[in-house]
């Protein structure tokens, strides 16, 4: 199997600029089903589809399901109507999700220098970015970019971006905004090639500020990352720039052997877009998972077992226990991981913001305590960020 690992870390030196997450925020769509009502809203009776759904270790999501129509029946929807859907519910999740990060992280909309939107549930042109700024009246001068179809993994990727941007201007906010309408993907039948993709994805947004520091460098010497140790800034684990983690370095590993093992394409029987996921991804994930991990710590000293929080993308069941085991995490490690699933199933590009956000609501994070993000989706991609409170 071809496997392409791809690392990014900031230059080595005794002191250098990072950047920190400064705040974060988190929106729905606002109609919740549980598994249940979900099978029941759409009729499907098959006793092996049902079992799908409810052995997937979620118990509600927010979804947008379409009305039912004259004959009682909720009937798919048309291409058109769904990247109206997408357009609809991806802006109204994102502002909320965005004035929600701006207000965790202490800024204001006029602070706003660079604005990064994922999304892969629908296609826009112009992009969410450029109907945010009209939407919510943020200055036209505000610099953006969008990061569209790179899939759950994306989120990451855009981090990986916007954390260069955020380097680059010091002390200037930058915000990666993830809004994933999956209501607007969804092919409404009964089948059990759509049957978990559709037990498993929901509706909403996260969005996360970076700050770099000011323009004075404030890392201090060595330590166990030559030059990548921080000193901690005083304060708890709040969201905000005080107590926010430092992002250290990232590193991706591209699993080519399995480039169509997740992908959304056109359907042509079904007239439209649909997801396809194949049963054997979580293993695909699992395997890889310590390849692309310890390329994120090599020449750093650590060890897995330094790394004090495990944030995972909640990308189901299967995939989140592949991880666990090839990792050698406890079930704790991963607890907010499988507490999103629960609640919201997989959010696509934004999940391991939430995952994040309980993280800080828990408190428990203290001064110098380094954290792993991860994150995985088509390609097959694995990402991963090191971050140090």
């Amino acid at each position: 199997m071809t496997v392409l690992v791809q690392e990014t870390a900031p230059e080595r030196a005794s002191a250098r600029v990072l950047a920190r997450i400064a705040g974060v925020g988190t929106a729905s769509s606002p109609t919740v089903y549980t598994q249940h009502e979900v099978l029941d809203t759409l009729g499907i009776t098959d006793p092996k589809v049902r079992s799908v759904f409810l052995n997937s270790a979620i118990d509600r999501r927010h979804l947008t399901l379409p009305e039912p129509g004259p004959d009682g029946v909720r009937h798919p929807e048309p291409q058109g109507d769904l990247l109206d859907k997408h357009k609809r519910i991806a802006l109204e999740m994102g502002a909320e999700a965005l004035l929600a990060c701006l207000e965790d992280s202490g800024h204001r909309l006029s602070d706003l220098a660079h604005l990064c939107c994922v999304t892969t549930t629908g296609f826009l042109t112009p992009g969410l970015s450029a109907l945010l700024i009209k939407k919510l009246g943020i200055d036209r001068h505000c610099s953006r970019s969008d990061i569209v179809g790179m899939g759950c993994n994306a989120g990451l990727n855009a981090l990986n971006v916007v954390n260069g941007w955020a380097v680059a201007h010091p002390g200037e906010l930058a915000v990666v905004l993830c809004t994933e309408a999956c209501s607007a993907a969804y092919a409404l039948d009964s089948t059990m090639r759509t049957a978990v993709v559709n037990s498993l994805f929901g509706d909403g947004a996260a969005a996360v500020a970076l700050v770099a520091d000011d323009g004075t460098p404030s890392a201090t010497g060595a330590g166990a990352l030559d030059g990548l140790t921080s000193t901690p800034a005083p304060g708890g684990a709040s969201g905000g720039t005080a107590g926010g983690p430092r992002i250290l370095r990232f590193a991706s590993c591209i699993v080519t052997d399995a480039v169509d093992a997740m992908r959304y394409d056109w359907d042509r029987d079904l007239g439209r877009f649909s997801f396809y996921l194949d049963p054997q991804i979580p293993y695909v994930v699992g395997a890889h998972a310590e390849i692309v991990v310890d390329r994120l710590l090599s020449g750093t000293g650590l060890r897995r077992s330094d790394i004090a929080q495990w944030l995972v993308h909640s990308g189901g069941k299967k995939v989140v226990d592949a991880v666990v085991v090839n990792l050698g995490l406890r079930r704790h490690d991963v607890r907010h991981t499988t507490g999103v699933l629960r609640d919201y199933g997989n959010l696509s590009s934004g999940s391991f913001l939430f995952s994040y956000q309980r993280l800080v609501r828990e408190g428990v994070t203290r001064p110098g305590d380094y954290g792993v993000l991860m994150t995985m989706g088509p390609g097959s991609t694995l990402e991963t960020a090191l971050v140090q409170w």
